[in-house]
């Protein structure tokens, strides 16, 4: 078995090194919600903590720094919807609407990922990477 499914199935102690600073960096991602400056904060953190960590808890910063970058190609994406429709001749209620809902289901995607990691760090099992 490969060693990092080996460290996935089992359960580890909730003193591992770096484990604190994990939750620290979903809960910056979380609040990156309200205030867009904590997700950058976050993924330094990830990135900081992540050769220092135990295994498992490595894992959930390569998680966490996944997650950032795809949400950044997401809000891309969106920004590229709302303008291109717009520039497009779409009438800018509709360019606004599709656009909120790009961003909107990046939000749910967001939330579910970091509740997703949360939980299984809380249960001190690593993540899938």
């Amino acid at each position: 078995m490969h060693a990092h499914a080996r460290h996935l199935n089992q359960t580890h102690t909730k003193d591992a090194s770096g484990r604190g600073a994990a939750v620290i960096a979903y809960g910056l991602l979380l609040g990156s919600i309200m205030i867009l400056v904590t997700a950058p904060i976050a993924i330094v953190l990830a990135y900081a903590w992540r050769a220092r960590s135990a295994d498992w808890v490595a894992s959930h910063f390569s998680y966490q720094i996944r997650t950032f970058w795809w949400a950044i190609a997401g809000l891309l994406a969106g920004v590229c919807v709302w303008w291109l429709l717009g520039r497009f001749g779409l009438a800018s209620g509709y360019a606004w609407t599709l656009g909120y809902l790009v961003f909107t289901a990046e939000l749910a995607w967001l939330i579910t990922r970091c509740a997703l990691g949360l939980n299984r760090l809380i249960s001190n099992e690593g993540m899938r990477t």
